[in-house]
């Protein structure tokens, strides 16, 4: 194989290029010189890593500074890995391994003790030590037969979006990171997902507000029905963003979702897999789960902060061993007790790759499934059933923003 040369990119002129090898892995052309000056400020400093051969870019591979909310109530500095591409004539010959060793280095050197991403495809980044974590529903929700129980309580009003946009980021905020899984958002997110995004003129902004002021929010765009070949395709409202603080302010929201005119169905992506939405509706058949899939797949960067930081249940303590092939400094033994966990000399109970850590490590998936389904060797059964019980979370992990 040529020789690749990994480095981190340091221009706007580098930034395009790694831009549009992503875009060109995804079978997208370049982005046009209007879209490129909405997107260029997400690019930050440090934190783009290319791959070349010769003078050519052949590769890159950007990640944003976040933040992860872990079971416990504990928040640890989080990289959000995007915008991976490989040129279609340089796959397959290691240049996608050159950039995740460079990167998860750079993570671990730089202090995230976590990363995520959104995976294309579900079979790349095991091998790099991610895991699924997190996982989401998509439903399609038929307006006239839904009837929500509940009439809407509190305030909710149409915000203008440049107008709305300080006060959904401020509730945001105040929500996210939450519940387990939840990622804060960096100001280029809100940039090129919102302010500049390419559906800003269809975006439409409701806030909801209770007794102590605004407590939640819908952004949501619809897109307009048709009749092809004599057959109507009804007007669809898209739900973009929802977040609220109260079950009230929740039920007030989906409430008035479901009662914009001349509406035929309403679309939510990536909503909590435990989401209790079909028990708001008169009847609950109108809520039809069109998808369940993986969310976002966690990288341990750091396993012995990661689980220092989370809390875990009431079980006897077990040993973890680890294994580790980009970051040995994570391979060892963990105790993990209902008190913490800490690195041990003592014999683990079982061993696990770090992949199969992080997906066990905000409770999605337990490690009696992922044993029985041969992602590792169990161990004593009593000791799989005590990790079990430790990594076990009150509600369904889920980050609900998409980057």
């Amino acid at each position: 194989m040529t020789d690749i040369d990994v480095r981190v990119l340091t221009d706007e002129a580098q930034y395009r290029a790694a831009h549009t090898v992503f875009r060109g892995s995804l079978h997208h052309a370049p982005a046009p010189d209007e879209r490129w000056e909405a997107i260029k400020g997400s690019y930050e400093p440090g934190r783009t890593i290319g791959a070349y051969a010769g003078d050519e870019l052949v590769g890159g591979v950007q990640s944003f500074p976040s933040a992860l909310a872990v079971p416990g109530g504990a928040v640890v500095p989080m990289a959000a890995v995007s915008r991976v591409g490989v040129r279609a004539d340089w796959t397959r010959r290691g240049v996608l391994t050159a950039m995740q060793r460079a990167q998860l280095r750079a993570l671990r050197e730089g202090g995230d003790v976590v990363a995520t991403l959104r995976a294309s495809e579900g079979s790349i980044y095991e091998r790099f030590g991610y895991g699924v974590a997190t996982r989401y529903r998509e439903v399609r929700i038929r307006k006239r037969e839904a009837a929500p129980r509940v009439p809407i309580v509190g305030r909710v009003r149409l915000v203008p979006l440049d107008e709305a946009l300080p006060l959904v980021r401020e509730l945001f905020e105040r929500l996210s990171p939450g519940r387990p899984g939840t990622i804060a958002r960096w100001p280029g997110w809100w940039d090129v997902s919102v302010a500049r995004s390419e559906d800003k003129d269809r975006l439409r902004v409701a806030v909801c507000s209770g007794e102590d002021g605004d407590d939640g929010y819908v952004v949501y765009k619809v897109e307009r029905g048709s009749w092809e070949r004599g057959v109507e395709k009804p007007t669809v409202l898209e739900v973009q963003d929802f977040w609220a603080a109260n079950p009230r302010a929740w039920a007030d929201l989906w409430g008035f979702t479901l009662r914009v005119d001349l509406v035929g169905e309403v679309v939510a992506f990536g909503r909590p897999l435990d989401e209790p939405l079909e028990w708001l509706m008169t009847d609950r058949r109108a809520v039809v789960v069109e998808d369940v899939a993986d969310e976002t797949w966690l990288r341990l960067v750091d396993v012995e902060a990661a689980l220092a930081a989370r809390g875990y249940g009431v079980a006897e303590p077990v040993v973890v061993g680890v294994r580790d092939r980009f970051l040995p400094e994570n391979e060892g033994a963990y105790r993990v007790t209902a008190s913490g966990a800490s690195r041990t000399n003592s014999e683990p109970d079982f061993v696990v790759d770090v992949d199969v850590l992080g997906a066990a490590y905000l409770g999605d998936v337990s490690f009696s499934a992922l044993a029985m389904t041969g992602r590792f060797s169990g161990g004593p059964p009593e000791a799989v059933r005590s990790a079990d019980k430790l990594f076990a979370v009150a509600e369904s992990p889920w980050s609900g923003t998409f980057f």
